[in-house]
């Protein structure tokens, strides 16, 4: 009776395991497919190596907005080689948004371990975590959406992103970043807002442009908040830190920015 119950015992432990196995092997076989589908719908980013494109996730995202409001979408938007962008500007986004630019490749580890130390700090990630071709990937695929899912992938396309180069990758986040309602990219944003040609924009007008980046839609050159005066005061710093325009130059910069923006 007791040999009995043993191999009854013994049955019910192989059946338990047999299941757990299947169930394992399910789970393997979901995942692999998951992977392939994550995959196989990434973006090819081959034609951004000699094309811009006709369309962004961001500006469709804009229109969509505007369109269930009752209004025209609008968008002002002209793509310039990066030669056509002024190298204050470059400087500017750079100093500003993702310093270390030039040294990573594609995702910024130094930055994304103190952005997760001050999350543990702050319960929040805040933008320190992206990089500019991060937040290409965002404009260009991704639009505002927010999940862990999106952030693998933004993740992922950045490493794609990548193999097209520093200097194109900068040349495209700065014709498709948004600088304004319906205004795309540093030629349209520097011609509507300060009536020059991207590559005429002096440092102070750079630091202004790049002052409107975390909320370029609430930020407005003509009825500059304080928030705004404020930010592009540290970044027109920045090009004094980084040893860009000297003492004398940054000083006139500092007038010029007080004329352009007021006290």
């Amino acid at each position: 009776m007791a040999a009995r119950a043993a191999k009854k015992k013994r049955g019910k432990s192989s059946g338990r395991g047999s299941a757990i196995g299947k169930l394992l092997l399910l789970l393997f076989g979901l995942s692999l497919i998951a992977a392939a589908v994550f995959w196989l719908t990434m973006p090819d980013v081959e034609r951004l190596r000699t094309h811009f494109p006709e369309s962004t996730a961001l500006i469709d995202a804009r229109a969509a907005e505007a369109r269930a409001s009752g209004r025209a979408a609008r968008r002002a938007w002209r793509p310039v080689a990066l030669a056509q962008v002024s190298p204050w500007l470059q400087r500017a986004v750079v100093d500003s948004e993702d310093a270390r630019f030039f040294l990573h490749s594609g995702i910024d580890l130094v930055e994304t371990k103190a952005a997760l130390e001050k999350a543990l700090d702050d319960g929040k990630l805040g933008r320190g975590a992206s990089t500019l071709t991060q937040q290409l990937a965002k404009n260009l695929w991704l639009g505002e959406e927010r999940s862990l899912l999106r952030k693998a992938r933004e993740a992922a396309m950045a490493q794609q992103l990548e193999t097209l180069g520093k200097e194109r990758i900068l040349e495209l986040y700065l014709n498709v970043v948004e600088w304004g309602d319906g205004i795309y990219g540093a030629e349209e944003a520097a011609q509507h807002w300060f009536g020059v040609r991207a590559k005429e924009l002096s440092p102070e007008q750079a630091a202004v442009l790049t002052a409107m980046l975390p909320a370029p839609r609430k930020r407005n050159p003509r009825k500059p908040s304080a928030h705004l005066k404020r930010r592009a005061a540290q970044v027109l710093e920045l090009f004094g830190l980084y040893r860009q325009l000297s003492p004398g130059e940054l000083a006139s910069a500092r007038e010029r920015l007080h004329a352009l923006l007021g006290g």
